[in-house]
């Protein structure tokens, strides 16, 4: 039997996959590969499935890919692409298994150069948030009373036709003056800045509305201009901004000092409806009417108090001249009272002193008497002190040593000036003091010899 056409048992055959497991692997590799990513390209054949789902190819001049937009994105896209439309698109590099068709898959879509424009709009943002031009504390209240409404937009807006039918139904009385400008266009912001400086310069409003109607951000990047800002900060009158639709917001709005959803809000803002400033005035006017009422009845009811308080002439005397005596009775007692205590306590206390009065005739002599006993006793006292003192003396004369000098003694010292006491402490060719009674000397010794006794 031949061994060698029999399979090898070690050998294993590789793995089958199915089409689907090959296209779910691919689709996971491409989803690792290439993140969510920006692309941009033009849009063609679009469609909207009744399901909500967009369907479309993102071409340019030398490719394309098949994309798809679920609904769940698409409905915050904000605007529906049309064919032609120069989109970025934010999306998933994927494969749609069931066909083995290469796609992307949209997560966000945005008409093209709008990511640049939004990026200047938060670099101008920021940059005038650091110079404080739109700080809280900056901004003004609007007027409840505004007489005058001035209105910075384009004559042909329709947002001018909001603004003037809002204002006519809400507020009739209202004036209205239009500083007409272009609000769409290359010079657009600086006409709306200089719209804005000539309603602050002429001060003829009480607040000014900057207003235009919705469009995309193109549309309304008039309002994103430094320029216009710094004019709507620098006015002269509060500054309401109306600008678009609700989710709109530009440079303007942060720089005003109120923003307003729509430019008929912005009219609604500025000035408050006449039907509820009429019957503000008529809760006024009764209110005024009661507090009228009221106080001409309490000064009516005051006046029958006082009338009844009110005395005859010649009564309202008698009573105050009674007043008067009483008064002045009460004033001598309050004045001689104190005076009688003061004086009864007078008398008592110099009887007292009388009786406590010591006699200075007696005590000058005793003091005379004593001052005697002490003079005799000091003399004795002295005299035994002067006794005591001169019997110290003797003693002391009897111990003075000049007295033994002179009686033939010396006193011999040594070169340090130390008594000799003993013929010991005298050397041979020593030189010492010898003191006596009437001097002293000094003296060498030639030679020094014991005595036998």
């Amino acid at each position: 039997m031949n061994t060698d056409t029999l399979p090898d048992s070690s050998y294993t055959a590789p793995p089958v996959l199915t089409v689907t497991a090959l296209n779910q692997a691919v689709a996971r590799l491409l989803e690792r590969a290439f993140p969510l990513t920006w692309i941009a390209g033009e849009i063609s054949n679009f469609t909207r499935a009744s399901s909500g789902h967009w369907y479309f190819t993102l071409k340019d001049d030398a490719a394309q890919v098949r994309a798809v937009m679920f609904r769940g994105r698409a409905q915050f896209a904000g605007f529906t692409p049309r064919e032609g439309d120069k989109v970025e698109v934010r999306a998933l590099v994927t494969l749609y298994g069931a066909r083995g068709d290469y796609q992307i898959n949209v997560e966000a879509i945005r008409r093209a150069g709008v990511g640049a424009l939004y990026e200047a709009f938060l670099r101008l943002k920021e940059k005038l948030t650091a110079q404080g031009l739109f700080d809280p504390r900056r901004k003004r209240g609007i007027p409840m009373f505004a007489k005058t409404v001035g209105i910075v937009t384009s004559p042909q807006a329709a947002a001018l036709r909001d603004i003037l039918t809002a204002l006519k139904r809400r507020a009739p009385h209202v004036h209205v003056i239009l500083y007409p400008t272009p609000v769409q266009g290359q010079l657009a912001p600086e006409k709306i800045a200089a719209a804005i400086n000539t309603a602050s310069r002429r001060a003829e409003c009480d607040v000014l509305l900057v207003c235009r109607g919705g469009g995309s951000i193109e549309d309304l990047w008039s309002f994103n201009d430094e320029g216009v800002a710094h004019a709507i900060v620098a006015c002269s009158m509060p500054v309401i901004c109306g600008v678009g639709h609700e989710t709109d917001f530009t440079i303007a709005d942060f720089a005003a000092d109120l923003r307003a959803a729509t430019p008929t809000a912005a009219a609604e803002l500025a000035a408050t409806p006449r039907a509820d400033w009429m019957a503000s005035l008529k809760a006024d006017a009764a209110d005024l009417r009661r507090a009228m009422r009221r106080g001409l009845g309490d000064a009516a009811q005051t006046l029958d108090n006082v009338n009844r308080r009110l005395l005859n002439p010649a009564a309202q005397i008698d009573q105050q001249r009674l007043k008067l005596l009483a008064l002045s009775t009460a004033l001598t007692h309050a004045t001689r009272a104190p005076l009688n205590q003061a004086r009864f306590g007078l008398d008592r206390l110099r009887a007292r002193w009388s009786g406590r009065r010591p006699d200075l005739a007696l005590l000058r002599a005793a003091l005379l008497a004593q001052g005697r006993r002490a003079d005799t006793g000091m003399a004795n006292r002295l005299a035994q002190r002067r006794h005591a003192l001169d019997g110290l003396a003797a003693q002391l004369e009897l111990l003075n040593p000049q007295r033994t000098l002179e009686r033939g003694y010396a006193i011999l010292t040594d070169e340090k000036g130390h008594v000799l006491r003993a013929p010991s402490q005298l050397q041979a060719r020593q030189n010492i003091g010898v003191r006596l009674a009437e001097g002293s000397a000094q003296i060498g010794i030639a030679s020094v010899q014991a005595s036998l006794e």
